[in-house]
Order: C-alpha cells, then sequence, then structure tokens
C-alpha cells in the first residue's frame, strides 16, 4: 500500500456488517476490515463498469460498484456523526470514481481497439487466437502478455530512430473557418501544436503556467490568436495580454540573433533590402532605409521564425552527433582560417555537379550496335521478296484435302487399353513408380486437411514458445508459469491434436501427419518431467 498513490481515505464503511475502511487509489479501490492490515476487497477502475448510490429516501446511505462481469459489492457509510456526514463521505467517493472511471474506460477501450485492430488485419493471429483463446487452452492475458511487450519495443525502436522535424509553414496550415456567427474557428493539431512548442519554447512555457490552473485548452489557444503576438503588426501590447511576456523575448532572441555572428556568411539578418548585382554595383551603399516601420518589422518577423525554425531542427541533430561522439578527442581549428561552413556554403553556390571533371572522367557503359547500317541509314525497303500466288494456295488446300480424305486408321504400334490404364495408375501419385515424389502429400491431402494442420502448427508453436521461456525456472512466478503451461499443453493435446488424429483416420493416409506435433508435446513433457524430479531432488 505505501508504494501506491492514496487519493482518498473513508473511515467507517461496512461492507457485509463487517466496519472497515474504503481506499481510493490511483488504478483501483480497496476495503480493509478493521481488524487486518491487508485489503479484503480490492477492485480495478479498468474492471468497474458502473457506480450506483441509493436514494435519499433509503434509510441507509450506500454505494454500489458493478463489474463488467455482472458482479457487484455495496458499501455502506455509517459515519457516527450524522447522517449529513455519512453523505457528505459517499459523495466525496461517487465524485472521485465520476473522474477516474472515464480515464481507465478511455484506455481500456483504446486497447481493446488495438487488439480489435490486429486480428481484423492479421489472418493468421485471429486464428491463431480463436484456436488458443476462444477454446479456452489459454487465457487472453496470457496470449497477450508478450505480444504488447513486443509491439511497444519496436514503437519505441521505430520513434528513436526518426524524428518528425519542423515545417516552416507550420503557421499557414492553421486555416481558420467561419462559425456562422461572426467568429472564426482555427483547428489546430497535434503535431501543429508540436510545432508551436518547439520552434517557441516561449509561447510553451506559457501553456505550463496557464493550463489547467488559469485556462483551459481551448481558451488558451483562443487568446493566442486573439493575441496582438500572432498578429501581423505586433502593436500595441496591452498589460492584459498573456502573450506580452513572450513577445519581449522575442525580441530579445532576434537582438542576439543579430549581434550573433552566422556562420553563414550569405546570411546577414540586419539588411533589409535585396543586394543582388545590379545598376550601381561598386558604389558606396546608401544606408538609409527606403521601408517604413511595419515592413521592416515584417522582416525581422520572418527572419526570426525561420531562425526558430532551424534552431529546433538543429537543436536534435546537434544531441544526436554529441551522444555519438561521447568519448571523442575534439580537435581546435585555426582561427586564421575560415570556418569550415563558410567554405561548404560558398563552394555550394558556386560549385555545379555536371560541369565537375571528376564526374565527366566515370563514364559510363560503351554504346554497341551490331549493324551500324541499321543506325545510320534507318530502315530500307525489303528487297528481292518472293510473293505466293492465288492459284499455289488454292493448289496447296486441294492437297491438303486430299490427303485427308485418303488416310486410313493404323494403330499396330499403340498400347492395348488395360495396359495404359495400368501404365497410368503406376504413374499416378501414390503409384508404385511414384512413391518417392515430393509432392505426394501436396496432391494426396486435401486442401482443407492442410490448412487445418497448419493451424495446430502454428497453435503449438505458440504454447511451446510461452512453455521454452519459463526456462530455466528461476523465480516463483516462472516456476507457476512452468506447471500452467504444461496444463495448457495437456488441454490441447487432447481437445484439438486427438480430434485431428480421429478425423485422419477417414482418410488412411499412409503417412502419419501429427507425427512431427506429437514429437514436439514429448520433448516439451519430457523437459517437464525431468525438471521436477530435479526440484523434488533438491528439496529432499
Amino acid at each position: 500500500m505505501a508504494s501506491e498513490e492514496v487519493l482518498l481515505v473513508v473511515n467507517k464503511v461496512k461492507h457485509k456488517k463487517s466496519d472497515g475502511a474504503l481506499y481510493v487509489m490511483g488504478e483501483r479501490m480497496a476495503w480493509m476490515m478493521d481488524s487486518k492490515n491487508t485489503f479484503t476487497l480490492s477492485f480495478l477502475y479498468a474492471d468497474i463498469k458502473v457506480q450506483k448510490i441509493s436514494p435519499d429516501t433509503k434509510e441507509k446511505v450506500q454505494l454500489q460498484i458493478v463489474m463488467h462481469d455482472g458482479s457487484a459489492c455495496t458499501f455502506h457509510f455509517n459515519n457516527a456523526r450524522s447522517r449529513k456526514a455519512q453523505q457528505d463521505d459517499r459523495d466525496s467517493v461517487k465524485e472521485l470514481l465520476q473522474t477516474l472511471l472515464p480515464k481507465h474506460r478511455i484506455k481500456m477501450n483504446s486497447e481493446l481497439e488495438e487488439k480489435n485492430r490486429q486480428l481484423q488485419e492479421d489472418p493468421e493471429l485471429f486464428q491463431l487466437y480463436k484456436d488458443l483463446v476462444v477454446s479456452q487452452v489459454i487465457t487472453a492475458d496470457e496470449f497477450w502478455s508478450s505480444r504488447t511487450s513486443k509491439e511497444s519495443q519496436s514503437q519505441s525502436k521505430d520513434k528513436s530512430q526518426q524524428e518528425v522535424g519542423v515545417s516552416a509553414a507550420f503557421l499557414s496550415e492553421v486555416k481558420p473557418q467561419s462559425d456562422g456567427c461572426n467568429g472564426l474557428r482555427y483547428n489546430l493539431t497535434a503535431d501543429i501544436i508540436e510545432s508551436i512548442f518547439r520552434t517557441y519554447p516561449a509561447v510553451k512555457q506559457k501553456h505550463k503556467e496557464c493550463v489547467p490552473g488559469k485556462l483551459s485548452e481551448s481558451e488558451f489557444w483562443t487568446k493566442f490568436f486573439q493575441s496582438h503576438y500572432f498578429h501581423r503588426d505586433r502593436i500595441n501590447f496591452s498589460s492584459k495580454d498573456v502573450f506580452g511576456e513572450c513577445a519581449k523575448m522575442d525580441e530579445e532572441e532576434i537582438q542576439i540573433a543579430v549581434q550573433t555572428p552566422s556562420d553563414n556568411s550569405l546570411v546577414d539578418l540586419t539588411q533589409f533590402t535585396d543586394s543582388t548585382l545590379d545598376e550601381g554595383y561598386g558604389t558606396s551603399r546608401d544606408e538609409k532605409s527606403t521601408g517604413n516601420v511595419a515592413n521592416i518589422s515584417m522582416i525581422r518577423r520572418f527572419n526570426h521564425h525561420s531562425t526558430m525554425v532551424l534552431n529546433a531542427c538543429d537543436a536534435a541533430q546537434v544531441n544526436r552527433v554529441s551522444s555519438s561522439q561521447n568519448g571523442t578527442t575534439a580537435t581546435t581549428a585555426d582561427p586564421s582560417q575560415p570556418p569550415p561552413t563558410k567554405k561548404a556554403k560558398v563552394k555550394e553556390k558556386i560549385t555545379y555537379e555536371d560541369l565537375n571533371e571528376e564526374s565527366n572522367n566515370n563514364q559510363g557503359t560503351s554504346f554497341k550496335l551490331s549493324k551500324m547500317d541499321c543506325y545510320l541509314h534507318g530502315p530500307v525497303p525489303i528487297q528481292a521478296s518472293k510473293y505466293t500466288t492465288t492459284e499455289e494456295m488454292i493448289q496447296a488446300a486441294a492437297n491438303t484435302t486430299r490427303d485427308i480424305q485418303n488416310w486410313n486408321v493404323d494403330l499396330t504400334q499403340a498400347l492395348k487399353s488395360s495396359d495404359a490404364i495400368g501404365i497410368l495408375s503406376d504413374l499416378s501419385p501414390g503409384g508404385a513408380l511414384m512413391q518417392s515424389t515430393n509432392s505426394q502429400l501436396q496432391d494426396i491431402v486435401p486442401e482443407d486437411v492442410r490448412t487445418e494442420l497448419k493451424q495446430l502448427y502454428n497453435a503449438l508453436c505458440e504454447l511451446l514458445r510461452h512453455f521454452w521461456c519459463c526456462f530455466p525456472a528461476t523465480s516463483k512466478a516462472l516456476e507457476e508459469k512452468v506447471v500452467q503451461m504444461r496444463t495448457n499443453l495437456e488441454r490441447f493435446q487432447m481437445t484439438k491434436l486427438n480430434a485431428f488424429k480421429s478425423k485422419l483416420t477417414d482418410y488412411h493416409y499412409g503417412t502419419n501427419l501429427t507425427l512431427h506435433l506429437e514429437e514436439m508435446l514429448d520433448a516439451a513433457f519430457k523437459k517437464f518431467n525431468n525438471w521436477k524430479t530435479k526440484k523434488a531432488g533438491k528439496k529432499c
């Protein structure tokens, strides 16, 4: 009990005329008798279907919880002070359960939806579930236990391998829609909110401070879009604006970015005009700005937005690089030389791969022609062609008709019908001359029998996987699982394998199709008997 978070404790609660205390915790609720120090009753919130309370007209103040399996448990609140105190105790438990039950119900529903999705997308898994769980060979918890851990490991591996970047145009994807009442509605997705937090840490910090203590989630984002912080010009911040501090932090970041020299020599955040090579190249530049304040402010915001997007993407890349280079010796660069990134940027602008000499030296496969004349001159008309005349075609047809009419049947070299039937029998699958063929079982065994045999193999392999994973049985839980899996294997042999064997007796196959299944079961039973013998010897 010390390791669990206890949210509420209500004393003077009876269950079946026994006094005790009712505990409401993070994952379950429990009842403890006064004379004991362990919980007599315990119920997980995921197993509770609904709660019921007694009407005010009833003498006893009671609360009943109904489980998903139909069972119920009733608690009688018996505070000695007054009936009002009894109702207050019950209402406190009721209100807390009203908050906790939906959370665990949503969690349970999401898990069921994920399991249903896996069963629908994988027919073999669905058949395995029917063979093992529906037929009560193993429980559903045992079936999903290992698969849930594998799924979580694969998901964590995928998340660690790839991280989605931040799009520079993520704010333009927030397209407002009219709600029909002179208002606008913004549809924010989880990806857009994550991009806003990664690009603007000040907004993320403000979200932590305000939600859910001061504002709800929808109220926070409503104020965000109504604020001058989201406005194009960012003019006239009021003292009541929640995001006024965020704008001040952005201005400080802009000043720091302008004062900090950039590694990219082609980027100059202090200029607000184009600097292309035009008329007057080489003359002195007029330092006076030709744009108004609104345009300059907008350009500054564009520069700041692009800088923050790049910083959000570079932060994850720097973390990966630093973690992969732990333990390596850092080398100091020559301060007189320009930064490597500057060289790379300039080289990228002035170098064209198509004009590189090294790429030209890399010649591909030579083009070989078998007939040079056809390639140079193209198709030419066929010379000296021989054509068949109409008279020759009529004469050939007449000769063929005459040969067919004068043909006589001569079967002196053919076999007798009885010999032919015997040879076909010997050459058929299963015949005297076809005993060693590899396709014998495939041709003899029907499709439905092969499908059922495959399903038995999948089910038995799943059971044996659980069985062999228990060794070495180094804990009490593994020892109990070994015994349980031995019982499951015996149940599978009695209900599934023996029924399939009795079905095969009607086909009279020359090969025992279940021999390998029986050998795998015998190996598991032998391992269990040896383990049990060694365990008994250690006790002696």
